[in-house]
């Protein structure tokens, strides 16, 4: 192959190529960390550039509220909260790669969000 030929195939390939952010938000420590492992593992066996997962910051969500229904009595107060964990993973892959590795089995109180965006050089 020509050097001219390389060009035009590498051109192609990232005409092709997209960056991709893959969000993944849940309750669960466990279950987002499971989802995270399987989806590096599936992007390295297809040698795709990968990044992450980046753990962002928990988000506590905290309701305080009293236990008595009707203001009598002493003043006690019931403590709630529930914490959000997120993870990112940046890959640059292709649409079709990006669906093949999506595929795999995601724990049912995890949510993804898939953003693609155009690789701008």
């Amino acid at each position: 192959m020509t050097e001219v030929e390389k060009k035009d195939i590498e051109e192609i390939v990232k005409e092709d190529t997209h960056r991709i952010r893959i969000t993944l938000t849940s309750r669960f420590v466990k279950s987002i960390e499971k989802v995270c492992a399987d989806l590096k593992k599936e992007a390295k066996n297809k040698r795709l550039r990968v990044k992450g997962p980046v753990r962002m910051p928990t988000k506590v969500l905290r309701i305080t509220t009293r236990k008595a229904p009707n203001g009598e009595g002493t003043n006690t107060w019931d403590r709630f909260e529930m914490r959000i964990h997120k993870r990112v993973i940046d890959l640059e892959a292709s649409a079709n790669d990006v669906r093949q590795i999506t595929s795999i089995t995601i724990e049912p109180n995890v949510e993804i969000d898939v953003a693609v965006m155009d690789i701008e050089e």
